[in-house]
């Protein structure tokens, strides 16, 4: 697994959305510059955006965002992209680094796919060292989006 180096992306100290329109491009704007197999950790409370950023995400990989749901129960979700597999994992559900181990997470990580994490902070020391992690917090109705790396 890449580190994640993606200069200006987001403004220092984040980026306001201020809807789902806009919260999807910004998922739509990263995949576009992604270096190869990355790992993206999501983090924030339930309804902060998450699975929607993840949306506009596979959209910029040719993803149907219809698609995309938010794998709170399935746990993962792979979907068949260019130039590497996306898979969604949603770690809310989990409550040990066995769990994690269950699911297959050390093997999504493998280089074989780009890897979008929800609830990654759950586990931080299970997530790679060049892992991006964006923090996402609701803030009057919007998806205010922080890098947090």
């Amino acid at each position: 697994m890449m580190p994640c180096e993606i200069p200006n992306f987001l403004p220092a100290g984040g980026a306001v959305s201020a809807d789902e329109t806009a919260t999807q491009a910004l998922g739509a704007s990263l995949a576009g510059l992604l270096p190869g197999p990355v790992c993206i950790s999501l983090e924030g409370p339930l309804g902060a955006g998450k699975t929607c950023f993840a949306r506009g995400f596979a959209r910029g990989l040719g993803i149907d965002p219809a698609l995309i749901s938010s794998p709170s129960f399935t746990l993962v979700n792979e979907y068949a992209a260019v130039p590497l597999p996306l898979a969604h994992l949603d770690l809310y559900r989990l409550e040990s680094v066995a769990d994690l181990e269950s699911i297959g997470f050390e093997e999504f990580l493998s280089g074989s796919h780009i890897v979008l994490v929800e609830w990654g902070d759950k586990f931080p020391q299970c997530l790679p060292a060049g892992a991006l992690r964006l923090r996402f917090e609701p803030s009057e109705g919007c998806h205010r989006i922080v890098w947090v790396r």
